[in-house]
């Protein structure tokens, strides 16, 4: 679907009316048309939505397609929608809203006495908070002090630096208001055109008039390059906006209006900021291109994550020993992506991890064709006993369609994958049939539309593709080719810093030990592991006990990568270096995790940048390095938390494990499918690392094992080590 005018509006959800001069924070409305972009200013919300109105009704009647942009939530966490209507349709929260919203043709409005009411509705203290009025409203928390949501605080696609959540009402860049406003207005929108409007994604049906939501700070730096001299801010993203929008291919901005989660919504453009970019550049080629900050990686890095907070690896006070899943659960809770974006060609995707949604740019299969080499036909023209039809001249194959229509009656050679003719709906097999070449003849009946394949049955266009935090290989790079998506946005890849630290470490096996030095084996065997998993391994080298040399190599692992991996020296000891440079410069936490073989799991910030303190001992460090690295490092990588797969097989060994803590195994099958484990549990036997294949987990509880006993095997490639 091609659109003719673009509109994009930055909406407000003020109490009175905008200055009469222009000013920010007041309704801007953006159009591009024809070789024309402007902006306008609006005072009321009453006053832009009859312009908007009557640009429709213009439009409409010129038989243009008009899509709208506005700059505010058209729906909200999953749950909330049937938890208030009994319908999980976003729409009927726009009934909902449309019923109990007041909005005065002076912006005069009971916006909050209506987030009130809601509230009262649900336990705790929300959904909704924040007021900014000089009296109190009842059930309308001023602030998020003791806040308590019985929802999701935000939906998938807020989650994108900047944006808000959709339930604050007041201070800076609240859109909650703007929501409670704007969603009335539109839903009147819908109930004037009836129709001819469409919002997507919710509704997918083509229209003259089609509604999505927008997020102008996706692009703000862009904004920012592009705005006139003195240009108030809101002008020029309206203005920027809408001449984007009419840049885009015009494939792909159907294509994107059309993504995202049917209850929850989508931003359109979300995971393509470049392409946005890139269009507004060429809508506006006079100017020159913006300046991306000195600290900005690449030029295609638009989003770039929140820094972890300081604390947000704090355990509870009086924590002694923590179960494995505990700790788990706590890490996963504590941590969050935190790389930036950028699109890349798909060819050279592989590996990367998605960082958005993707929608298909074209069906596929495009047409109905073909599933097999015989012959095609009409199906209401057959009927049962031996069927003879005469065949037309010519033949349709892929890449040849036929040009012509087949008459009823008749039948024309198709080969697997064309395109099926006009007048062909059904094709038989060339191995059921016999033919002179003039006349097909077959047994009947043949089944309505048999060995065909219908448009879209693959994937149908505008339909969701390839989900974000998907790890990209070459199926998923097929199936992106295949639906014509030139270009992926994808996570930048984590950058995973891996230190050693200690006298007794000699840096390589090129140099010389000393009878009490050892060679070091961790910082070989983390950055072969950080490899494997498809981060960006980062050598920081060895460092032997000296504080000074410490700090400065861990400044220089903040800047150079997003987490960084140490081992040796973090034990909670004060006599270990690391430990003690963690815990008065950075925000040090020893996690007694109740697991053999390990010792307490260091954890800290360290100028914004997370440090893992594994343990010193090659056979621990890997371990809690597959246990809590592995799932914590794809999360921060975009990917998702990983759980490692494991299957019961037999023992092949015996042992006694006492109560308290979980242990890992060194172990191997055998050829029987036996789980047979390393001579000896040692922590220092490193060969026993090499020899096994996997790890058999005992649980939490005392368990006596004998031969036979079911325990549970994960193999090295389900912990991603191969």
């Amino acid at each position: 679907m091609r659109f003719d005018t673009f509109v994009v509006v930055d909406w407000s959800g003020a109490s009175k009316p905008s200055p009469v001069g222009e000013s920010k924070d007041a309704i801007w409305i953006g159009i591009a048309r024809d070789g024309t972009i402007e902006a306008s200013y609006h005072r009321t919300r009453e006053a832009a939505t009859e312009t908007l109105a009557q640009l429709f009704e213009a439009e409409r009647a010129a038989g243009r397609r008009v899509l709208a942009g506005f700059d505010f939530p058209f729906a909200y966490p999953k749950g909330f929608a049937e938890a208030l209507t009994g319908r999980s349709d976003p729409f009927a929260i726009w009934e909902a809203l449309a019923q109990r919203i007041e909005d005065a043709p002076d912006n005069t409005n009971n916006r909050l006495e209506v987030a009130a009411e809601i509230n009262r509705l649900f336990p705790g203290s929300g959904p909704f908070w924040g007021n900014g009025m000089a009296r109190d409203i009842q059930d309308l928390p001023r602030t998020k002090q003791g806040y308590a949501n019985p929802f999701a605080e935000t939906r998938t696609c807020d989650e994108t630096p900047g944006a808000q959540p959709v339930w604050k009402l007041a201070g800076a860049g609240s859109v909650g208001s703007q929501g409670l406003l704007g969603i009335p207005r539109l839903q009147a929108l819908r109930e004037r055109f009836g129709k001819d409007i469409a919002v997507r994604p919710f509704e997918q049906q083509d229209a003259p008039l089609v509604l999505v939501e927008l997020f102008p700070s996706l692009i703000k730096g862009t904004v920012a390059a592009l705005a006139e001299p003195d240009e108030i801010k809101d002008r020029a993203q309206v203005r920027v906006l809408a001449g984007a929008l009419r840049a885009l291919d015009p494939a792909l901005l159907d294509a994107l209006t059309r993504a995202g989660d049917p209850e929850e919504g989508w931003i359109l453009g979300l995971g393509h900021e470049s392409s946005l970019s890139d269009a507004a550049q060429s809508a506006f080629p006079q100017l020159p291109e913006p300046a991306m900050p000195a600290e900005t990686p690449s030029a295609n890095d638009d989003l770039q994550p929140p820094r972890l907070r300081n604390d947000c690896f704090a355990m509870p006070q009086g924590v002694s020993w923590m179960p494995v899943d505990e700790a788990l659960s706590k890490l996963r809770e504590a941590l969050r992506p935190v790389t930036g974006t950028e699109t890349v060609p798909t060819s050279e995707a592989a590996g990367r991890v998605l960082a958005a949604d993707v929608a298909a740019i074209r069906s596929n299969p495009p047409m109905p064709n073909s599933a097999v080499d015989g012959y095609g036909f009409a199906h209401a023209a057959t009927g049962s006993g031996v069927q003879r039809l005469p065949l037309v001249a010519g033949r349709a194959a892929a890449g040849q369609p036929y040009p012509h229509a087949v008459p009823p009656g008749h039948a024309v050679r198709i080969l697997t994958g064309a395109i099926l003719p006009e007048g062909v709906d059904t094709v038989v097999l060339e191995e059921d049939t016999n033919s002179d070449a003039t006349t097909v003849v077959f047994d009947g009946p043949i089944k309505p539309r048999a060995n065909t394949r219908k448009a879209g049955e693959d994937v149908a266009a505008g339909a969701a593709a390839l989900q974000k935090g998907r790890r990209l290989r070459a199926p998923e790079l097929a199936l992106a080719s295949a639906l014509g998506i030139a270009q992926l946005p994808v996570h930048r890849p984590l950058r995973v810093g891996v230190l050693s630290t200690g006298d007794e470490i000699i840096p390589a096996p090129s140099m010389p030990a000393e009878p009490h030095q050892i060679w070091d084996a961790n910082r070989p065997m983390l950055l072969s592991l950080a490899q494997g998993w498809q981060f960006e391994p980062v050598d920081l080298g060895h460092v032997r006990d000296d504080a000074g040399l410490i700090e400065a190599r861990l400044n220089e692992g903040a800047r150079e990568a997003d987490v960084i991996l140490t081992s040796g020296g973090a034990s909670a000891g004060d006599e270990d270096h690391v430990s003690a440079l963690l815990r008065a410069r950075g925000s040090l936490s020893a996690w007694r995790i109740a697991l053999k073989p390990g010792r307490p799991l260091a954890l800290a910030m360290w100028e914004g940048v997370p440090v893992f303190g594994l343990p010193g001992n090659p056979v621990a460090a890997l371990v809690c390095a597959l246990v809590f690295a592995r799932p914590a490092l794809s999360l921060m990588s975009g990917a998702g938390w990983t759980e490692p797969r494991g299957f019961t097989v037999p023992a092949a060994f015996s042992k006694r494990k006492k109560q308290g803590r979980r242990e890992y195994l060194r172990a191997r099958l055998t050829d029987d499918g036996h789980a047979e484990v390393f001579a000896s549990e040692g922590s220092g036997r490193i060969s026993g690392l090499s020899w096994a294949d996997g790890l058999v987990e005992l649980p939490d509880a005392a368990m006596d094992v004998e031969p036979g006993t079911p325990v549970r095997y994960i193999p090295y490639a389900s912990f991603g080590l191969i």
